[in-house]
């Protein structure tokens, strides 16, 4: 058999299907499986959403090629809408529509990065954003974060990991995997270290829209002047509206960015999904209160996995915020891949490892609670009380 590209090959299989593999071995003896492995909304799109889904993806007027750079409709609501949320004046030129936003973020660190440069991450990472940079030939350098500091990164950390190769820092707030969310004050601080050393900051804020208080500001950064030479905002229409199927994301960056992005677009995709792109453009202002409710919703999710928490003595919440849950598993000698696999087969709970969040996370698993709902989650506390490893 002829060669593969050795920086796909050495390649970890997706995690997401490697774990769904361990809850289809489970027998049902404990109960429903409870999944909290992949981050998707546990309720199902608004019927608006689906009609207009429907009338979209019925209409010959999508099944052409579109702009490279996403429907101008979509691109204008959501600059206005963007707008609105951070206090800043955002226009449709500073909007590229992805197909999702892991190809976002695809995008944002081919436009900044190329084979030999350096990415700087925090660690616990994303996985995805890992793998990306790895095939791409970019290379990767961490910043821990530790559990006593709410899985934050520390500024001086950093700072000193800005070497010279260094050309952008990738950062997730509300962060995956372990759900802290990032003050706007230490952002504002990562931005100008950023600006001052002369790197890209890449600030996915997929899970935004779940911040714990109604109209909270994210951050302040698209108020600062020159934002654009600095900033790329990465997000996802999936969670917010429930339909990670459809694959539709969004840059927010200067104008010279999405000039680069545009190049890259049209070799990866052309146009992210139109019928996708003109169902949200309309749904945006017309489901305003509905996610809202939402954001409600998982908020009564992430409290009610608190207070499952608190009633077991040996598992350990260091972190929860928006989708996740970092919950720290009490068998100290056992990697986080064997608790994980043996507690989809025995209790019937599927999630994802520590270790696919980097190497130091084997004490670590991630609960994607947002998947399930309140009395669901509670059902959690006797399987995991009762677990065993032996």
């Amino acid at each position: 058999m002829s060669a593969f590209n050795p920086l796909v090959e050495k390649l970890s299989p997706p995690p997401v299907p490697s774990v769904a593999a361990w809850g289809r071995a489970y027998d049902g003896s404990k109960g429903p499986l409870i999944d909290l492995s992949q981050a998707v909304p546990g309720y199902p799109a608004h019927p608006d959403m689906l009609r207009l889904l429907g009338e979209t993806a019925s209409s010959k007027a999508f099944t052409g090629y579109g702009p490279i750079e996403g429907e101008t409709e979509l691109r204008t609501a959501y600059a206005d809408h963007f707008s609105g949320v951070y206090g800043a004046a955002i226009e449709a030129k500073n909007i590229q529509i992805t197909s999702g936003c892991n190809q976002a973020f695809v995008c944002a660190a081919m436009a900044v990065a190329g084979p030999g440069s350096t990415v700087l991450m925090t660690e616990p990472f994303y996985f995805n954003h890992e793998t990306t940079l790895a095939m791409m030939g970019v290379k990767t350098a961490f910043v821990p974060c530790a559990a006593e500091n709410g899985f934050l990164p520390d500024l001086v950390g950093i700072e000193a990991a800005i070497t010279g190769d260094v050309k952008a820092l990738a950062l997730v707030s509300p962060n995956n995997p372990t759900g802290a969310i990032y003050p706007p004050s230490l952002l504002e601080a990562i931005f100008k270290l950023c600006r001052e050393k002369g790197i890209w900051l890449i600030l996915d804020e997929t899970y935004r829209d779940f911040l714990p208080n109604a109209g909270q500001l994210p951050h302040g950064l698209f108020a600062l002047a020159g934002w654009e030479e600095t900033l790329i905002s990465l997000y996802s229409f999936s969670k917010s509206f429930c339909i990670p199927g459809h694959r539709l994301g969004a840059i927010t960056a200067g104008e010279a960015v999405i000039t680069q992005i545009a190049k890259i677009m049209d070799n990866l995709q052309i146009c992210a999904p139109r019928s996708a792109q003109g169902a949200v453009a309309k749904a945006l202002p017309l489901l305003a209160d509905w996610r809202e409710e939402n954001r409600q919703e998982i908020g009564r999710r992430a409290d009610a996995l608190k207070a499952v928490m608190r009633g077991l003595n040996d598992w350990k919440l260091d972190a929860i915020g928006a989708y996740f849950a970092f919950v720290r598993h009490p068998f100290g000698n056992k990697g986080s891949a064997e608790v994980a696999e043996q507690l989809a087969k025995q209790a019937g709970i599927t999630c994802i490892p520590g270790v696919y969040f980097g190497d130091s996370q084997q004490h670590y698993l991630r609960f994607a609670f947002a998947n399930a709902d309140v009395a669901t989650i509670a059902l959690l506390e006797e399987r995991l009380k009762n677990f065993s490893l032996s």
